[in-house]
């Protein structure tokens, strides 16, 4: 029977070894107390603003403990002035922001399995800051073993600010027998946090209990993300801790230009290997003010003053509305190559001041009056169903021409096709014309489909990532996978629109559509918006993307006023609208591209 107790008594050793790395600490047992162990946990009772009590609970994991002990560091300068149930080390009152140890009273050593005890002391602080331990370990020994060994580092958690550094400590949790090296090793990760300092640390029967400084530096770089690395800080015999080290970004961007952009997975890269979310807004007019007399932008401005307005924001991303004939030249003023300058100047100086631009057509030619028709013209005065094929490739080689090579330019193929209206909601029909075009159910005039624009952009060598909305004015994901166009490059991503008073507009249609895309190509909320002035219903959207990896651009950056809602400014200083704007720029502000 005894080889039954001895596996039972290793698997306890495993499970305690996983528990105590939790708390920061690395434990070595001897086969005669394996089966000690214990947990514990920290809580505040009370705080006056100066002084304050608190309970640590301590759990008997394993078998009869014969003696146990506490450990934790003060972040701050707490002060502990009263304990019971427990004799800490330094004595009372201890040191300022003391590493402490607590060892039980001579009446409360022994302790049965499961049993469960609380030791709790008052205390006061200085400064104002009163955190709590970053951990508590808890370590035992059973009948004739000694007490375990264990590494107690604090903290686990190291926020470096580039340019500077940041450390953490470590001491043993009991006195060893002889020297104890302790090293601290970078692993995979931002190559710009290093240890340089305390890489390696020896500890003695003397100086065991007294905390030693490791330092890590974050080099000063170019780039806008906070990158991440784990150190790893092991002993001989015990099991490592890891520290996570994260490197606290100071680059505003001013100076760099917009990433080169690329799909891998379902993720969208920067250049330099990070994934990249595309945070911004929409700046309509190139769409219509050359269609309705109002010359190229609306009279708005276009230059680097109103673009540090939109980065007081922190906007990363700019969707730029498009006309097709305006740029081809069959319509508008500015049209032809006038046109296509004024846009290639915006985009230009988007891309040198930090900002993505996409690139995208919004109105085009065709004659449509079915379901949801926005006019009866012909000519490029509205929202229609679907790219022409007469002018639409065109168009596309047009655009692709102008910026292939420009890889921080994104295209955009269509607005918000409607397909599947004009087929009378007949999906199956919708989704066909969407990627095949042709002759569609509905719509007078042949239609230019989703592959034949994917082709006609790759045919002029560029391989700038392609972003493709679906049904329902860009509303409906649902079987985006399934009609999929092919790409050569493999750069393509799903666009999607979301007001608050479309069909898919809450969490759970979010979750089983644009979820399930999401999981396999990246996802952009190219539209973002509700028919008010008030911020509720994007706040939900963007929460649902924040935690999705989905990026957004929100309707729109023009001063319109918000009387129905969706206008962003009411100038092009960047004064939010109340309380639409002022909501998602509050959030906005909170939000990291590279994150």
């Amino acid at each position: 029977m005894s080889i039954h107790r001895n596996s039972w008594r290793r698997a306890l050793a495993a499970a305690a070894a996983v528990l105590l790395a939790g708390f920061g600490l690395a434990a070595a047992q001897t086969a005669a107390e394996a089966a000690a162990s214990c947990s514990a946990t920290y809580s505040k009772v009370w705080d006056n603003g100066s002084a304050f009590g608190a309970n640590i609970t301590v759990t008997n994991t394993g078998d009869p403990l014969t003696k146990w002990s506490l450990s934790f560091d003060f972040p701050d300068n707490q002060v502990i002035t009263q304990m019971w149930e427990g004799v800490p080390a330094p004595a009372t009152p201890t040191p300022a922001g003391a590493a402490v140890t607590v060892n039980p009273t001579s009446y409360n050593a022994a302790k049965a399995t499961g049993a469960t005890w609380t030791v709790g002391f008052n205390g006061t602080y200085t400064g104002g800051a009163n955190n709590p331990p970053p951990s508590v370990t808890c370590v035992g020994n059973g009948t004739g073993g000694p007490q375990q060994q264990a590494l107690v580092v604090s903290p686990t958690s190291v926020n470096v600010p580039e340019g500077g550094t940041a450390s953490y400590t470590v001491r043993l949790q009991s006195q060893p027998t002889g020297n104890v090296t302790v090293t601290s090793t970078a692993g995979t990760g931002d190559s710009d946090i290093t240890v340089s300092a305390g890489a390696s640390l020896t500890f003695t029967t003397a100086n065991w209990n007294t905390a030693q400084t490791v330092t890590l530096r974050a080099a000063q770089d170019t780039d806008r993300m906070n990158g991440t690395r784990p150190i790893s800080v092991a002993s001989s015999g015990l099991t490592t801790v890891t520290v996570n080290a994260t490197e606290t970004d100071d680059d505003d961007g001013t100076n760099l230009p917009a990433p080169s952009l690329h799909v891998s997975g379902n993720k969208l890269v920067a250049n330099n290997g990070n994934t990249y979310r595309l945070l911004g807004v929409n700046r309509a007019s190139g769409e219509f003010a050359c269609v309705q007399g109002k010359g190229m932008w609306d009279s708005g401005p276009v230059d680097k003053a109103s673009i540090d307005a939109m980065k007081a924001w922190n906007i990363h991303a700019v969707r730029i509305p498009l006309n097709e004939e305006c740029w081809i030249g069959t319509n508008g003023s500015p049209s032809g190559a006038a046109y296509q300058q004024n846009v290639k100047d915006y985009v230009n100086l988007l891309v040198n001041n930090g900002v993505t631009p996409i690139v995208e057509m919004h109105w085009n030619y065709g004659q449509y009056t079915g379901q949801g028709a926005g006019c009866s013209d012909t000519a490029a005065t509205c929202q229609k169903p679907m790219p022409d094929a007469q002018y639409a490739p065109t168009f596309w080689t047009g655009v692709a021409n102008a910026f292939k090579g420009n890889n921080a330019v994104i295209f955009d193929l269509f607005n918000e096709p409607y397909p599947d209206a004009a087929a009378n909601w007949n999906a199956t029909a919708g989704w066909t014309c969407w990627r095949d075009g042709g002759t569609c159910t509905g719509i007078g005039y042949q239609v230019a489909g989703m592959q034949s624009l994917v082709n006609a952009v790759r045919a002029t060598g560029a391989t700038n990532v392609i972003m493709l909305g679906g049904l329902a004015w860009s509303n409906d994901l649902s079987q985006w996978l399934t009609y999929k166009p092919t790409d050569p490059a493999g750069n393509l991503m799903a666009a999607w629109h979301t007001y608050n008073f479309n069909t898919c507009s809450n969490v759970s249609c979010w979750n089983s559509q644009v979820g399930a895309v999401a999981a396999q190509v990246p996802v952009h909320a190219g539209e973002i918006g509700q028919n008010s002035c008030a911020h509720d219903y994007i706040d939900q959207v963007m929460a649902w993307a924040d935690a999705h990896g989905v990026g957004y651009t929100a309707w729109t950056w023009n001063p319109w006023g918000c009387s129905q809602g969706n206008v962003l400014i009411t100038d092009y200083n960047g004064t939010p609208t109340s309380t639409y704007g002022e909501g998602f720029k509050a959030h906005l502000l909170t939000q990291n591209p590279y994150s």
